[in-house]
Protein backbone atom coordinates (compact mmCIF):
# COMPACT_ATOMS: atom_id res chain seq x y z
CA UNK A 1 0.00 0.00 0.00
CA UNK A 2 1.30 3.38 -1.14
CA UNK A 3 2.31 5.60 2.39
CA UNK A 4 4.04 8.44 0.96
CA UNK A 5 2.37 12.12 1.25
CA UNK A 6 1.54 12.23 -2.50
CA UNK A 7 0.15 8.86 -2.97
CA UNK A 8 -3.04 9.60 -0.83
CA UNK A 9 -4.35 12.44 -2.84
CA UNK A 10 -4.70 10.61 -6.07
CA UNK A 11 -6.30 7.24 -4.14
CA UNK A 12 -8.78 10.09 -2.74
CA UNK A 13 -9.27 11.46 -6.69
CA UNK A 14 -9.33 8.34 -8.10
CA UNK A 15 -11.85 7.82 -5.74
CA UNK A 16 -14.07 11.14 -6.28
CA UNK A 17 -14.58 9.75 -9.53
CA UNK A 18 -16.15 6.80 -8.75
CA UNK A 19 -18.55 8.31 -6.42
CA UNK A 20 -19.53 10.84 -9.22
CA UNK A 21 -19.82 8.08 -11.62
CA UNK A 22 -22.49 6.21 -9.13
CA UNK A 23 -24.18 9.44 -8.88
CA UNK A 24 -24.50 10.04 -12.54
CA UNK A 25 -25.26 6.82 -12.88
CA UNK A 26 -28.18 7.04 -10.27
CA UNK A 27 -29.41 9.82 -11.98
CA UNK A 28 -29.49 8.67 -15.62
CA UNK A 29 -31.11 4.80 -14.24
CA UNK A 30 -33.55 6.75 -12.77
CA UNK A 31 -34.55 8.63 -15.97
CA UNK A 32 -34.53 5.83 -17.84
CA UNK A 33 -36.91 4.44 -15.52
CA UNK A 34 -39.07 6.92 -16.01
CA UNK A 35 -38.64 7.54 -20.26
CA UNK A 36 -38.49 3.96 -20.98
CA UNK A 37 -39.77 1.71 -18.49
CA UNK A 38 -40.16 -1.97 -20.40
CA UNK A 39 -36.60 -1.16 -21.47
CA UNK A 40 -35.20 -0.42 -17.91
CA UNK A 41 -36.56 -3.39 -16.03
CA UNK A 42 -34.23 -5.69 -18.65
CA UNK A 43 -31.49 -4.36 -17.09
CA UNK A 44 -32.27 -5.50 -14.01
CA UNK A 45 -29.29 -8.04 -14.73
CA UNK A 46 -26.62 -5.12 -14.42
CA UNK A 47 -27.72 -4.67 -10.81
CA UNK A 48 -27.63 -8.31 -10.18
CA UNK A 49 -24.37 -8.94 -11.54
CA UNK A 50 -23.20 -6.31 -9.38
CA UNK A 51 -24.93 -7.74 -6.34
CA UNK A 52 -23.55 -11.60 -6.91
CA UNK A 53 -19.67 -10.13 -6.93
CA UNK A 54 -20.38 -8.92 -4.02
CA UNK A 55 -22.04 -11.90 -2.55
CA UNK A 56 -18.62 -13.71 -3.82
CA UNK A 57 -16.76 -11.47 -1.57
CA UNK A 58 -18.75 -12.30 1.71
CA UNK A 59 -17.32 -15.56 3.24
CA UNK A 60 -13.59 -14.23 2.67
CA UNK A 61 -14.20 -10.68 4.31
CA UNK A 62 -15.89 -12.01 7.24
CA UNK A 63 -13.65 -14.95 7.77
CA UNK A 64 -10.21 -12.05 7.43
CA UNK A 65 -12.01 -9.60 9.87
CA UNK A 66 -13.15 -11.94 12.61
CA UNK A 67 -9.99 -13.88 13.05
CA UNK A 68 -8.47 -10.78 13.06
CA UNK A 69 -10.55 -8.77 14.90
CA UNK A 70 -10.56 -11.44 18.29
CA UNK A 71 -6.56 -10.82 17.91
CA UNK A 72 -6.98 -7.41 18.42
CA UNK A 73 -9.50 -7.49 20.97
CA UNK A 74 -6.73 -9.95 22.66
CA UNK A 75 -4.31 -7.39 22.27
CA UNK A 76 -6.52 -4.61 24.00
CA UNK A 77 -7.29 -6.52 26.55
CA UNK A 78 -3.97 -7.15 27.73
CA UNK A 79 -2.70 -3.37 28.49
CA UNK A 80 -5.18 -3.94 31.10
CA UNK A 81 -8.05 -1.37 32.78
CA UNK A 82 -8.08 0.77 29.76
CA UNK A 83 -8.26 -1.69 27.02
CA UNK A 84 -10.98 -3.60 28.73
CA UNK A 85 -12.70 -0.61 29.67
CA UNK A 86 -12.73 0.45 26.16
CA UNK A 87 -13.38 -2.50 24.79
CA UNK A 88 -16.76 -2.73 27.22
CA UNK A 89 -17.76 0.45 25.77
CA UNK A 90 -17.49 -0.05 22.36
CA UNK A 91 -19.56 -3.25 22.48
CA UNK A 92 -22.50 -1.37 24.48
CA UNK A 93 -22.54 1.55 21.97
CA UNK A 94 -22.06 -0.65 19.29
CA UNK A 95 -25.46 -2.77 20.53
CA UNK A 96 -27.42 0.17 21.63
CA UNK A 97 -26.50 2.14 17.67
CA UNK A 98 -27.91 -1.09 16.15
CA UNK A 99 -30.92 -1.58 18.22
CA UNK A 100 -31.75 2.50 17.63
CA UNK A 101 -31.72 1.54 13.84
CA UNK A 102 -33.99 -1.53 14.40
CA UNK A 103 -36.43 1.14 16.44
CA UNK A 104 -35.98 3.58 13.96
CA UNK A 105 -36.93 1.17 10.72
CA UNK A 106 -39.96 -0.17 12.84
CA UNK A 107 -41.32 3.38 12.96
CA UNK A 108 -40.57 4.56 9.14
CA UNK A 109 -41.20 1.51 7.57
CA UNK A 110 -38.35 2.76 5.01
CA UNK A 111 -39.14 0.64 1.36
CA UNK A 112 -42.93 -0.18 2.07
CA UNK A 113 -45.14 -0.09 -0.78
CA UNK A 114 -42.19 -0.55 -3.53
CA UNK A 115 -43.46 -4.71 -4.13
CA UNK A 116 -40.24 -5.30 -5.45
CA UNK A 117 -40.15 -8.65 -7.35
CA UNK A 118 -42.77 -10.17 -4.91
CA UNK A 119 -42.97 -13.50 -6.78
CA UNK A 120 -39.16 -14.15 -7.24
CA UNK A 121 -39.03 -13.08 -3.21
CA UNK A 122 -41.57 -15.64 -2.66
CA UNK A 123 -39.75 -18.44 -4.34
CA UNK A 124 -36.92 -17.91 -3.26
CA UNK A 125 -38.27 -17.81 0.80
CA UNK A 126 -39.73 -21.49 0.36
CA UNK A 127 -36.49 -22.67 -0.72
CA UNK A 128 -34.63 -21.16 2.22
CA UNK A 129 -36.82 -22.03 4.90
CA UNK A 130 -36.56 -25.54 3.86
CA UNK A 131 -34.44 -26.52 6.66
CA UNK A 132 -34.71 -23.20 8.94
CA UNK A 133 -36.76 -24.77 11.88
CA UNK A 134 -35.19 -25.69 15.29
CA UNK A 135 -32.33 -28.98 15.02
CA UNK A 136 -32.25 -28.43 11.40
CA UNK A 137 -31.23 -24.69 11.40
CA UNK A 138 -28.33 -25.45 14.76
CA UNK A 139 -27.07 -28.30 12.48
CA UNK A 140 -26.65 -26.23 9.90
CA UNK A 141 -24.45 -23.10 11.12
CA UNK A 142 -21.92 -26.35 10.96
CA UNK A 143 -19.97 -27.38 7.88
CA UNK A 144 -19.43 -30.39 6.56
CA UNK A 145 -15.58 -29.72 5.94
CA UNK A 146 -13.96 -26.68 7.20
CA UNK A 147 -13.40 -25.55 3.35
CA UNK A 148 -17.36 -25.72 2.55
CA UNK A 149 -17.30 -23.02 5.28
CA UNK A 150 -16.37 -20.75 2.37
CA UNK A 151 -18.08 -22.36 -0.79
CA UNK A 152 -21.57 -23.03 0.46
CA UNK A 153 -22.12 -19.92 0.82
CA UNK A 154 -23.36 -20.12 4.26
CA UNK A 155 -22.29 -16.77 6.14
CA UNK A 156 -23.23 -18.64 9.18
CA UNK A 157 -20.62 -21.25 9.15
CA UNK A 158 -18.31 -18.96 7.80
CA UNK A 159 -19.13 -16.93 10.94
CA UNK A 160 -18.18 -20.32 13.08
CA UNK A 161 -14.75 -21.26 11.30
CA UNK A 162 -13.49 -17.74 11.83
CA UNK A 163 -14.47 -17.58 15.59
CA UNK A 164 -12.51 -21.04 16.33
CA UNK A 165 -10.22 -20.06 14.09
CA UNK A 166 -9.65 -16.66 16.02
CA UNK A 167 -9.76 -18.30 19.18
CA UNK A 168 -7.08 -21.16 18.28
CA UNK A 169 -4.68 -18.56 17.24
CA UNK A 170 -4.88 -16.66 20.57
CA UNK A 171 -4.19 -20.28 22.28
CA UNK A 172 -0.95 -20.79 19.96
CA UNK A 173 0.14 -17.29 21.52
CA UNK A 174 3.56 -16.56 19.64
CA UNK A 175 3.69 -19.77 17.33
CA UNK A 176 0.46 -18.00 15.86
CA UNK A 177 2.06 -14.92 14.87
CA UNK A 178 2.84 -15.98 11.24
CA UNK A 179 -0.41 -17.58 10.79
CA UNK A 180 -1.78 -14.10 11.67
CA UNK A 181 0.28 -12.53 9.22
CA UNK A 182 -0.56 -14.06 6.68
CA UNK A 183 -4.09 -13.93 7.48
CA UNK A 184 -3.14 -9.88 7.33
CA UNK A 185 -1.76 -10.09 4.19
CA UNK A 186 -5.05 -12.27 2.92
CA UNK A 187 -7.22 -9.30 4.08
CA UNK A 188 -5.32 -7.26 1.84
CA UNK A 189 -5.71 -9.28 -0.98
CA UNK A 190 -9.67 -9.44 -0.33
CA UNK A 191 -9.68 -5.84 0.01
CA UNK A 192 -7.98 -5.25 -2.73
CA UNK A 193 -9.99 -7.37 -5.07
CA UNK A 194 -12.93 -5.43 -3.92
CA UNK A 195 -11.79 -2.13 -4.21
CA UNK A 196 -11.63 -3.53 -7.85
CA UNK A 197 -15.37 -4.84 -7.99
CA UNK A 198 -16.15 -1.48 -6.49
CA UNK A 199 -15.61 0.32 -9.49
CA UNK A 200 -18.29 -1.98 -11.36
CA UNK A 201 -21.21 -0.11 -9.28
CA UNK A 202 -22.12 2.13 -11.73
CA UNK A 203 -23.02 -0.16 -13.77
CA UNK A 204 -24.80 -2.24 -10.76
CA UNK A 205 -26.08 1.30 -9.43
CA UNK A 206 -27.93 1.96 -12.90
CA UNK A 207 -29.05 -1.32 -13.81
CA UNK A 208 -30.98 -1.74 -10.24
CA UNK A 209 -32.73 1.94 -10.12
CA UNK A 210 -33.53 1.29 -13.47
CA UNK A 211 -35.14 -1.85 -13.28
CA UNK A 212 -36.89 -0.56 -9.75
CA UNK A 213 -38.08 2.90 -10.96
CA UNK A 214 -39.48 1.35 -13.92
CA UNK A 215 -41.64 -0.91 -12.18
CA UNK A 216 -42.59 1.80 -9.20
CA UNK A 217 -42.13 4.91 -10.54
CA UNK A 218 -42.10 7.64 -7.87
CA UNK A 219 -42.73 5.06 -5.34
CA UNK A 220 -38.74 4.16 -5.11
CA UNK A 221 -38.00 7.80 -5.17
CA UNK A 222 -40.22 8.80 -2.19
CA UNK A 223 -38.91 5.36 -0.62
CA UNK A 224 -35.55 6.24 -0.81
CA UNK A 225 -35.81 9.97 0.33
CA UNK A 226 -37.36 8.37 3.49
CA UNK A 227 -34.54 6.15 4.54
CA UNK A 228 -32.29 8.98 3.63
CA UNK A 229 -33.57 11.79 5.71
CA UNK A 230 -34.46 8.81 8.50
CA UNK A 231 -31.23 8.25 8.41
CA UNK A 232 -29.74 11.44 8.75
CA UNK A 233 -31.93 12.27 11.81
CA UNK A 234 -31.44 9.11 13.88
CA UNK A 235 -27.52 10.11 13.33
CA UNK A 236 -28.34 13.76 15.00
CA UNK A 237 -30.58 12.33 17.30
CA UNK A 238 -27.70 9.32 18.58
CA UNK A 239 -24.58 12.07 17.92
CA UNK A 240 -26.32 14.67 20.36
CA UNK A 241 -28.72 13.17 22.38
CA UNK A 242 -27.03 9.90 23.00
CA UNK A 243 -23.25 10.60 22.77
CA UNK A 244 -24.42 13.98 24.06
CA UNK A 245 -25.54 12.65 27.26
CA UNK A 246 -22.96 10.19 27.69
CA UNK A 247 -20.04 12.33 27.16
CA UNK A 248 -22.15 14.75 30.07
CA UNK A 249 -22.79 12.36 32.53
CA UNK A 250 -19.69 10.77 32.09
CA UNK A 251 -16.81 13.75 31.59
CA UNK A 252 -19.00 16.63 32.08
CA UNK A 253 -18.09 17.65 28.74
CA UNK A 254 -20.36 19.50 26.47
CA UNK A 255 -20.74 17.64 23.33
CA UNK A 256 -20.92 20.58 21.21
CA UNK A 257 -17.51 21.87 22.83
CA UNK A 258 -16.39 18.62 21.51
CA UNK A 259 -17.27 18.86 18.07
CA UNK A 260 -16.49 22.62 17.44
CA UNK A 261 -13.13 22.26 18.65
CA UNK A 262 -13.15 18.80 15.71
CA UNK A 263 -14.35 20.82 13.11
CA UNK A 264 -11.81 20.99 10.52
CA UNK A 265 -11.45 17.31 11.02
CA UNK A 266 -15.37 17.04 9.93
CA UNK A 267 -14.52 19.07 7.29
CA UNK A 268 -11.85 16.79 5.97
CA UNK A 269 -14.10 13.78 6.75
CA UNK A 270 -17.21 14.96 4.52
CA UNK A 271 -14.75 15.75 1.69
CA UNK A 272 -13.52 12.15 1.76
CA UNK A 273 -16.55 10.26 3.12
CA UNK A 274 -13.82 8.31 5.68
CA UNK A 275 -12.93 8.66 9.34
CA UNK A 276 -9.80 7.10 8.65
CA UNK A 277 -8.42 10.28 6.91
CA UNK A 278 -8.72 11.95 10.36
CA UNK A 279 -7.29 9.38 12.26
CA UNK A 280 -3.70 11.02 12.91
CA UNK A 281 -5.31 14.49 13.63
CA UNK A 282 -8.05 12.69 16.41
CA UNK A 283 -5.04 11.27 17.98
CA UNK A 284 -3.08 14.37 17.75
CA UNK A 285 -5.96 16.75 18.60
CA UNK A 286 -7.08 14.51 21.82
CA UNK A 287 -3.60 14.63 23.29
CA UNK A 288 -3.66 18.42 22.93
CA UNK A 289 -6.84 18.39 24.67
CA UNK A 290 -5.88 16.59 28.08
CA UNK A 291 -6.19 12.96 27.30
CA UNK A 292 -3.04 11.15 28.00
CA UNK A 293 -0.72 9.46 25.13
CA UNK A 294 -1.62 5.83 26.81
CA UNK A 295 -5.34 6.59 26.92
CA UNK A 296 -4.87 7.42 23.05
CA UNK A 297 -3.07 5.40 21.58
CA UNK A 298 -4.74 2.58 22.94
CA UNK A 299 -8.59 4.14 22.52
CA UNK A 300 -8.51 5.44 19.28
CA UNK A 301 -7.10 3.15 16.90
CA UNK A 302 -8.97 0.57 18.64
CA UNK A 303 -12.19 2.29 18.45
CA UNK A 304 -11.87 2.39 14.39
CA UNK A 305 -12.09 -1.01 14.52
CA UNK A 306 -14.97 -1.61 17.37
CA UNK A 307 -16.83 1.66 17.60
CA UNK A 308 -18.93 2.06 14.70
CA UNK A 309 -21.69 3.76 15.20
CA UNK A 310 -22.70 5.51 12.30
CA UNK A 311 -21.86 2.30 10.52
CA UNK A 312 -24.15 0.40 12.75
CA UNK A 313 -27.54 2.55 12.47
CA UNK A 314 -26.66 2.08 8.61
CA UNK A 315 -26.72 -1.66 8.56
CA UNK A 316 -30.26 -2.57 10.81
CA UNK A 317 -31.87 0.39 9.00
CA UNK A 318 -30.73 -0.79 5.67
CA UNK A 319 -31.54 -4.24 6.22
CA UNK A 320 -35.29 -3.09 7.19
CA UNK A 321 -35.69 -1.00 4.28
CA UNK A 322 -34.51 -4.05 1.99
CA UNK A 323 -36.79 -6.32 3.76
CA UNK A 324 -39.66 -4.14 3.66
CA UNK A 325 -39.41 -2.91 -0.26
CA UNK A 326 -39.78 -6.88 -0.93
CA UNK A 327 -42.82 -7.73 0.85
CA UNK A 328 -40.68 -10.17 3.38
CA UNK A 329 -40.42 -8.09 6.76
CA UNK A 330 -38.41 -9.18 9.24
CA UNK A 331 -40.05 -10.79 12.55
CA UNK A 332 -38.75 -9.64 15.97
CA UNK A 333 -36.90 -13.14 16.42
CA UNK A 334 -34.93 -12.18 13.09
CA UNK A 335 -34.50 -9.34 14.13
CA UNK A 336 -32.75 -10.26 17.23
CA UNK A 337 -30.36 -12.44 15.96
CA UNK A 338 -29.55 -10.51 13.19
CA UNK A 339 -28.86 -7.68 15.62
CA UNK A 340 -26.57 -10.23 17.30
CA UNK A 341 -24.99 -10.99 13.80
CA UNK A 342 -23.87 -7.37 13.00
CA UNK A 343 -22.66 -7.10 16.57
CA UNK A 344 -19.91 -9.04 15.48
CA UNK A 345 -19.65 -8.57 11.46
CA UNK A 346 -19.60 -5.15 11.70
CA UNK A 347 -16.29 -5.16 13.06
CA UNK A 348 -15.46 -5.74 9.22
CA UNK A 349 -17.33 -2.93 7.44
CA UNK A 350 -14.67 -0.68 9.73
CA UNK A 351 -13.36 1.24 6.48
CA UNK A 352 -12.72 -0.03 3.27
CA UNK A 353 -15.07 1.29 0.55
CA UNK A 354 -17.66 -1.36 0.04
CA UNK A 355 -17.05 -3.53 3.12
CA UNK A 356 -19.79 -2.31 4.46
CA UNK A 357 -22.27 -3.31 1.56
CA UNK A 358 -20.44 -6.47 1.48
CA UNK A 359 -21.46 -6.84 5.63
CA UNK A 360 -24.86 -5.64 5.03
CA UNK A 361 -25.04 -8.93 1.66
CA UNK A 362 -23.53 -10.95 4.89
CA UNK A 363 -26.67 -10.24 7.22
CA UNK A 364 -29.17 -11.04 4.62
CA UNK A 365 -27.59 -13.94 3.30
CA UNK A 366 -27.50 -15.64 6.92
CA UNK A 367 -30.91 -14.74 7.84
CA UNK A 368 -33.10 -14.05 4.49
CA UNK A 369 -30.96 -15.33 1.30
CA UNK A 370 -33.90 -14.41 -0.61
CA UNK A 371 -33.55 -10.72 0.09
CA UNK A 372 -29.80 -10.48 -1.07
CA UNK A 373 -30.59 -9.07 -4.41
CA UNK A 374 -32.39 -6.13 -2.93
CA UNK A 375 -28.74 -4.64 -1.71
CA UNK A 376 -28.35 -3.47 -5.67
CA UNK A 377 -31.37 -0.97 -5.08
CA UNK A 378 -29.85 0.70 -1.85
CA UNK A 379 -26.40 1.02 -3.25
CA UNK A 380 -27.66 4.02 -5.75
CA UNK A 381 -28.03 6.16 -2.18
CA UNK A 382 -25.07 4.50 -0.35
CA UNK A 383 -23.03 6.97 -1.14
CA UNK A 384 -25.32 9.95 0.33
CA UNK A 385 -25.35 8.16 3.19
CA UNK A 386 -21.92 7.42 3.87
CA UNK A 387 -20.81 10.90 4.86
CA UNK A 388 -23.28 10.38 7.97
CA UNK A 389 -21.82 6.91 8.76
CA UNK A 390 -18.33 8.62 9.33
CA UNK A 391 -19.05 11.59 10.42
CA UNK A 392 -21.02 9.53 13.29
CA UNK A 393 -18.29 6.97 13.75
CA UNK A 394 -15.65 9.61 14.04
CA UNK A 395 -17.81 11.90 16.78
CA UNK A 396 -18.50 8.30 19.10
CA UNK A 397 -14.76 7.98 19.20
CA UNK A 398 -13.71 11.36 19.78
CA UNK A 399 -16.54 10.95 22.51
CA UNK A 400 -15.39 7.25 23.81
CA UNK A 401 -11.67 9.04 24.04
CA UNK A 402 -12.52 11.86 26.45
CA UNK A 403 -14.63 8.96 28.00
CA UNK A 404 -11.83 6.82 28.76
CA UNK A 405 -9.64 9.53 29.92
CA UNK A 406 -12.03 10.50 32.44
CA UNK A 407 -12.91 7.62 33.89
CA UNK A 408 -8.96 6.46 33.79
CA UNK A 409 -8.03 9.96 35.76
CA UNK A 410 -5.73 10.63 32.16
CA UNK A 411 -8.08 13.23 31.19
CA UNK A 412 -7.00 16.70 32.28
CA UNK A 413 -9.85 19.62 32.88
CA UNK A 414 -8.15 22.29 33.15
CA UNK A 415 -5.90 21.60 29.55
CA UNK A 416 -9.28 20.86 28.27
CA UNK A 417 -10.90 24.27 29.44
CA UNK A 418 -8.33 26.27 28.09
CA UNK A 419 -8.67 24.59 24.84
CA UNK A 420 -12.17 25.32 24.73
CA UNK A 421 -12.04 28.83 25.59
CA UNK A 422 -9.34 29.25 22.68
CA UNK A 423 -6.60 29.86 25.38
CA UNK A 424 -4.76 27.15 23.91
CA UNK A 425 -5.05 26.89 20.18
CA UNK A 426 -3.90 24.05 18.70
CA UNK A 427 -0.27 24.14 16.81
CA UNK A 428 -0.94 22.13 13.60
CA UNK A 429 2.74 22.21 12.31
CA UNK A 430 4.37 20.84 15.62
CA UNK A 431 1.70 18.26 16.97
CA UNK A 432 0.96 16.70 13.52
CA UNK A 433 4.28 16.29 12.50
CA UNK A 434 4.57 14.00 15.57
CA UNK A 435 1.34 12.30 14.44
CA UNK A 436 1.31 11.96 11.05
CA UNK A 437 1.63 8.56 10.74
CA UNK A 438 1.40 5.51 13.47
CA UNK A 439 4.41 3.47 13.44
CA UNK A 440 5.21 0.81 11.08
CA UNK A 441 3.98 -2.20 12.96
CA UNK A 442 1.03 -0.64 13.77
CA UNK A 443 -0.20 0.73 10.42
CA UNK A 444 0.71 -3.05 8.94
CA UNK A 445 -2.32 -4.35 11.84
CA UNK A 446 -4.20 -1.34 11.39
CA UNK A 447 -4.53 -1.01 7.45
CA UNK A 448 -6.75 -3.53 6.15
CA UNK A 449 -9.49 -2.14 7.86
CA UNK A 450 -9.17 1.39 6.92
CA UNK A 451 -10.27 3.42 4.13
CA UNK A 452 -13.94 4.13 3.85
Amino acid sequence: MPTTPEAAPRRRDRTHYLYLAVLAAVVLGVLVGFVAPGFAKDLKPLGTGFVNLIKMMISPIIFCTIVLGIGSVAKAAKVGRVGLLALGYFVLMSTFALAIGLVVGNLLHPGSGLHLDPAAANSAHKQATTAAGGTEFLLGIIPTSFASAFTSGQVLQTLLVALLAGFALQKLGAKGKPILNGIEHIQRLVFRILSMVMWAAPIGAFGAIAAVVGETGWGALRSLAVIMIGFYLTCLVFVFGVLGAVLWIGARVNIFSLLKYLGREFLLILSTSSSESALPRLIAKMEHLGVSKPVTGITVPTGYSFNLDGTAIYLTMATLFIATAQDKPLSLGEQISLLVFMIIASKGAAGVSGAGIATLAGGLQSHRPELVDGVGFILGIDRFMSEARALTNFAGNAVATVLIGSWTKEFDRAQAGRVFAGQAPFDETTLLDEHSGPPPERKEEREPAATG
